[in-house]
Protein backbone atom coordinates (compact mmCIF):
# COMPACT_ATOMS: atom_id res chain seq x y z
CA UNK A 1 0.00 0.00 0.00
CA UNK A 2 3.12 2.25 1.02
CA UNK A 3 4.61 1.71 -2.31
CA UNK A 4 1.49 2.01 -4.15
CA UNK A 5 0.59 5.89 -2.56
CA UNK A 6 4.24 7.07 -3.31
CA UNK A 7 4.47 5.87 -6.81
CA UNK A 8 0.45 5.93 -8.22
CA UNK A 9 -1.14 8.95 -5.49
CA UNK A 10 1.87 11.30 -4.51
CA UNK A 11 2.91 12.23 -8.01
CA UNK A 12 -0.70 13.33 -8.82
CA UNK A 13 -1.02 15.43 -5.43
CA UNK A 14 2.05 16.83 -5.93
CA UNK A 15 1.43 17.50 -9.14
CA UNK A 16 -2.20 19.56 -8.23
CA UNK A 17 0.12 21.43 -5.37
CA UNK A 18 2.79 22.85 -7.54
CA UNK A 19 -0.29 23.50 -10.30
CA UNK A 20 -2.45 25.53 -7.74
CA UNK A 21 0.34 26.91 -6.03
CA UNK A 22 2.07 28.48 -9.37
CA UNK A 23 -0.98 29.12 -10.73
CA UNK A 24 -1.61 31.62 -7.82
CA UNK A 25 1.59 33.72 -9.06
CA UNK A 26 1.86 36.45 -10.82
CA UNK A 27 4.57 36.32 -13.33
CA UNK A 28 6.31 38.86 -15.30
CA UNK A 29 9.60 38.79 -17.68
CA UNK A 30 12.80 40.52 -17.39
CA UNK A 31 13.94 40.21 -20.50
CA UNK A 32 10.98 39.06 -23.17
CA UNK A 33 13.78 39.35 -26.60
CA UNK A 34 15.96 36.77 -25.03
CA UNK A 35 13.13 34.69 -23.79
CA UNK A 36 11.01 34.97 -27.07
CA UNK A 37 14.66 34.19 -28.80
CA UNK A 38 14.52 30.89 -27.35
CA UNK A 39 11.27 29.46 -27.62
CA UNK A 40 11.78 30.37 -31.63
CA UNK A 41 15.38 28.67 -31.39
CA UNK A 42 15.44 25.49 -33.46
CA UNK A 43 18.44 22.79 -32.85
CA UNK A 44 19.87 21.08 -29.99
CA UNK A 45 20.62 23.82 -26.97
CA UNK A 46 21.10 23.41 -23.36
CA UNK A 47 19.28 25.29 -20.48
CA UNK A 48 20.89 25.50 -17.57
CA UNK A 49 20.08 26.96 -14.13
CA UNK A 50 20.55 26.92 -10.39
CA UNK A 51 19.18 23.96 -8.36
CA UNK A 52 17.63 26.23 -5.95
CA UNK A 53 15.99 28.27 -8.55
CA UNK A 54 14.25 24.78 -9.70
CA UNK A 55 11.07 25.31 -8.24
CA UNK A 56 8.80 27.89 -10.25
CA UNK A 57 10.70 27.65 -13.62
CA UNK A 58 9.63 23.72 -13.91
CA UNK A 59 6.19 24.73 -13.12
CA UNK A 60 6.98 27.70 -15.82
CA UNK A 61 8.32 25.52 -18.77
CA UNK A 62 6.10 22.83 -18.63
CA UNK A 63 3.79 20.91 -21.41
CA UNK A 64 7.77 21.14 -23.39
CA UNK A 65 8.01 17.48 -24.46
CA UNK A 66 10.97 18.46 -26.20
CA UNK A 67 12.87 19.37 -22.92
CA UNK A 68 14.21 16.36 -21.71
CA UNK A 69 15.42 16.06 -17.53
CA UNK A 70 17.95 13.81 -16.06
CA UNK A 71 16.47 11.96 -13.01
CA UNK A 72 18.36 9.94 -11.01
CA UNK A 73 16.85 6.02 -10.67
CA UNK A 74 16.49 5.75 -7.28
CA UNK A 75 13.04 5.46 -5.38
CA UNK A 76 12.72 9.56 -5.06
CA UNK A 77 13.72 9.69 -8.77
CA UNK A 78 10.59 7.51 -9.67
CA UNK A 79 8.45 10.01 -8.07
CA UNK A 80 10.20 12.96 -9.55
CA UNK A 81 10.00 11.24 -12.92
CA UNK A 82 6.15 10.41 -12.89
CA UNK A 83 5.97 13.96 -11.45
CA UNK A 84 7.70 15.09 -14.47
CA UNK A 85 5.96 13.33 -16.90
CA UNK A 86 2.94 14.53 -15.72
CA UNK A 87 4.47 18.51 -15.84
CA UNK A 88 5.08 17.85 -19.53
CA UNK A 89 8.71 17.13 -19.94
CA UNK A 90 10.36 14.05 -21.11
CA UNK A 91 12.87 12.09 -19.01
CA UNK A 92 15.98 10.67 -19.20
CA UNK A 93 16.93 8.34 -16.59
CA UNK A 94 20.53 8.55 -15.15
CA UNK A 95 22.84 10.00 -12.37
CA UNK A 96 25.78 12.53 -12.54
CA UNK A 97 27.15 10.38 -9.90
CA UNK A 98 26.81 6.81 -10.27
CA UNK A 99 27.24 5.69 -13.70
CA UNK A 100 27.67 9.01 -14.92
CA UNK A 101 28.90 8.17 -17.86
CA UNK A 102 26.24 6.48 -19.76
CA UNK A 103 23.93 9.42 -18.34
CA UNK A 104 25.89 11.51 -20.35
CA UNK A 105 25.96 9.52 -23.51
CA UNK A 106 22.24 9.52 -23.21
CA UNK A 107 22.13 13.56 -22.97
CA UNK A 108 24.72 13.32 -26.00
CA UNK A 109 22.28 11.59 -28.32
CA UNK A 110 18.85 13.66 -27.32
CA UNK A 111 21.04 16.94 -28.29
CA UNK A 112 22.78 15.21 -31.55
CA UNK A 113 19.21 14.52 -32.24
CA UNK A 114 18.56 18.23 -32.29
CA UNK A 115 16.41 17.96 -29.12
CA UNK A 116 17.01 20.13 -26.34
CA UNK A 117 18.15 19.71 -22.59
CA UNK A 118 17.95 21.30 -18.95
CA UNK A 119 20.50 20.47 -16.81
CA UNK A 120 21.09 21.81 -13.31
CA UNK A 121 24.34 24.05 -13.81
CA UNK A 122 25.98 23.31 -9.79
CA UNK A 123 24.35 19.61 -10.31
CA UNK A 124 22.06 17.82 -6.99
CA UNK A 125 24.77 18.17 -4.79
CA UNK A 126 26.76 21.29 -5.10
CA UNK A 127 28.65 23.42 -3.84
CA UNK A 128 26.44 25.98 -4.36
CA UNK A 129 26.23 28.76 -7.29
CA UNK A 130 29.32 26.42 -8.80
CA UNK A 131 28.81 25.79 -12.34
CA UNK A 132 30.32 22.28 -12.55
CA UNK A 133 32.00 21.15 -16.07
CA UNK A 134 29.74 18.40 -16.60
CA UNK A 135 27.41 21.05 -18.87
CA UNK A 136 30.30 22.47 -20.46
CA UNK A 137 32.00 19.25 -21.64
CA UNK A 138 28.83 18.19 -22.65
CA UNK A 139 27.61 21.44 -24.73
CA UNK A 140 31.30 21.22 -26.57
CA UNK A 141 31.17 17.35 -27.62
CA UNK A 142 27.38 18.48 -29.31
CA UNK A 143 28.02 22.17 -30.20
CA UNK A 144 25.24 23.14 -28.15
CA UNK A 145 24.93 26.66 -27.07
CA UNK A 146 24.10 27.31 -23.24
CA UNK A 147 21.46 29.50 -22.40
CA UNK A 148 21.24 30.65 -18.88
CA UNK A 149 18.19 31.19 -16.80
CA UNK A 150 16.22 31.88 -13.76
CA UNK A 151 13.57 33.79 -11.74
CA UNK A 152 12.86 35.82 -8.92
CA UNK A 153 10.27 36.21 -6.38
CA UNK A 154 9.30 39.35 -4.46
CA UNK A 155 8.43 37.28 -1.62
CA UNK A 156 9.49 33.97 -0.93
CA UNK A 157 11.29 31.41 1.65
CA UNK A 158 14.91 30.31 1.72
CA UNK A 159 14.66 27.16 2.85
CA UNK A 160 18.01 26.02 5.28
CA UNK A 161 19.39 23.32 2.16
CA UNK A 162 22.53 23.35 0.74
CA UNK A 163 21.14 24.91 -2.61
CA UNK A 164 19.28 27.29 -0.57
CA UNK A 165 16.21 26.52 -2.16
CA UNK A 166 14.11 29.45 -3.23
CA UNK A 167 10.29 28.91 -2.29
CA UNK A 168 7.77 31.43 -3.90
CA UNK A 169 5.12 32.58 -1.26
CA UNK A 170 1.88 32.02 -3.26
CA UNK A 171 0.21 35.37 -4.84
CA UNK A 172 3.57 36.98 -5.08
CA UNK A 173 5.28 38.27 -7.97
CA UNK A 174 7.63 35.95 -9.82
CA UNK A 175 10.14 37.41 -12.32
CA UNK A 176 11.78 34.78 -15.01
CA UNK A 177 15.17 35.88 -16.82
CA UNK A 178 16.68 34.42 -19.51
CA UNK A 179 20.36 35.22 -20.60
CA UNK A 180 22.25 35.33 -23.76
CA UNK A 181 23.53 31.74 -25.62
CA UNK A 182 26.85 30.95 -24.38
CA UNK A 183 28.70 29.11 -26.65
CA UNK A 184 31.26 26.95 -26.44
CA UNK A 185 34.16 25.59 -28.82
CA UNK A 186 34.17 22.27 -30.24
CA UNK A 187 35.54 19.80 -27.70
CA UNK A 188 37.33 22.19 -25.54
CA UNK A 189 40.35 21.89 -23.50
CA UNK A 190 40.66 21.96 -19.32
CA UNK A 191 41.36 25.55 -19.58
CA UNK A 192 38.92 26.60 -21.92
CA UNK A 193 36.16 24.17 -19.96
CA UNK A 194 37.22 26.04 -16.66
CA UNK A 195 36.70 29.80 -18.53
CA UNK A 196 33.57 28.89 -18.96
CA UNK A 197 32.09 27.30 -16.04
CA UNK A 198 33.30 30.85 -14.21
CA UNK A 199 31.30 32.72 -17.55
CA UNK A 200 28.41 30.52 -17.01
CA UNK A 201 28.60 31.58 -13.23
CA UNK A 202 28.82 35.02 -13.69
CA UNK A 203 25.83 34.80 -16.03
CA UNK A 204 23.25 33.12 -13.85
CA UNK A 205 24.06 35.24 -10.77
CA UNK A 206 23.75 38.42 -12.88
CA UNK A 207 20.62 37.26 -14.03
CA UNK A 208 19.12 36.23 -10.43
CA UNK A 209 20.63 39.35 -9.03
CA UNK A 210 18.65 41.38 -11.84
CA UNK A 211 15.36 39.08 -11.40
CA UNK A 212 15.22 39.76 -7.73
Amino acid sequence: MKKFLFNHVLPYFLYVLIYVWCWTIRESRKNPEAEDHVNNLSGNYILTLWHGRIFYLFYYLRCRPDFHLLISPSQDGDLLAKLAHLMGYSVIRGSTFKKAVPSARSLIKVLRRGERIIIIADGSRGPRIKAQAGSIQIAGITDSPLIPMTYGARHKIKLNTWDRFALPLPFTRCVVNFGQRIPVPHRPDGKMVRQKQEELEKALNHLTDESE
